[in-house]
């Protein structure tokens, strides 16, 4: 068991809030989190480092799904839906991921990272507006259903970038704006959390101490994002996703090629 010191919890709180912020407001929070947990614990095999950054991301997720969805109007029909696949679709990404490395599938998260970034960037009128389109209900069943387990297994596999993905999946969906997509992603996020964590947990990958001192700042983080996130609308959300892919992608390339 890794023993703790107080320095270290210091030193990672404010890592907690601002990745809470990143991730209540376009996702990608664990672009901070993670590698900052593998820096301070580096005698921690990877998937603890993992499973406790799953506790602190659920606590910020669930905090910021709550503040948007009491200030927006989401399709809980849907979303719920996305939901309850996503939590075992994670599950079993998490699991497959102890078998297999992530250089496998960084090429092809780069490849869709930049495809995204350039798609929100040559469309600026792209999320602007909320216009839900209308399905039957078959399809949307359908759509949810495939949303929640493809997104679902990918955050159980890789996970960063969760919530990027998420809104761009909403917006082309469903035809909502960023800010409404953000509100549907959190909640959809909840969901992925907790499949992965379930997992982690189980197997015994969570330092409780060190994940329950995080998960109070992130909380902090993830309440402040999204309060900033409703309070200055859908432009200000575009331009932070494309802040976060430009990271995601540098991240994702270092790795790989670093």
């Amino acid at each position: 068991m890794h023993t703790l010191d107080a320095v270290q919890v210091l030193q990672l709180i404010p890592v907690a809030v601002a990745a809470g912020w990143i991730d209540a407001v376009v996702g990608g929070g664990g672009l901070l989190s993670t590698p900052a947990l593998l820096v301070a614990l580096p005698t921690v095999p990877t998937a603890t480092v993992l499973g406790t950054n799953k506790l602190v991301a659920i606590t910020g997720t669930t905090s910021a799904a709550v503040t948007y969805t009491r200030r927006t109007g989401v399709d809980w029909k849907f979303v719920g839906l996305a939901a309850a696949v996503a939590l075992p679709a994670a599950s079993g990404g998490a699991l497959l991921a102890t078998t297999l490395p992530s250089t496998v599938f960084r090429p092809v998260i780069m490849v869709a990272l930049l495809t995204v970034g350039l798609f929100v960037t040559l469309r600026p009128d792209f999320g602007r507006t909320h216009t839900p389109v209308r399905m039957t209900p078959g399809k949307a069943t359908a759509a949810a259903v495939l949303t929640g387990a493809c997104i679902g297994f990918y955050d159980g596999v890789i996970g960063s970038g969760t919530g990027t993905f998420l809104i761009i999946t909403f917006l082309l969906v469903r035809g909502a704006d960023f800010l409404h997509g953000s509100a549907m992603a959190k909640v959809v996020n909840v969901g992925t959390n907790l499949g992965a964590l379930v997992v982690f947990i189980v197997q015994g990958h969570v330092l409780w101490p060190l994940g329950a001192a995080m998960a109070v700042g992130n909380v902090t983080g993830g309440a402040l994002g999204a309060r900033m996130a409703l309070k200055r609308g859908a432009s200000f959300v575009r331009y932070a996703l494309l802040v976060v892919v430009v990271g995601l992608c540098a991240k994702l390339g270092y790795d790989q090629w670093g």
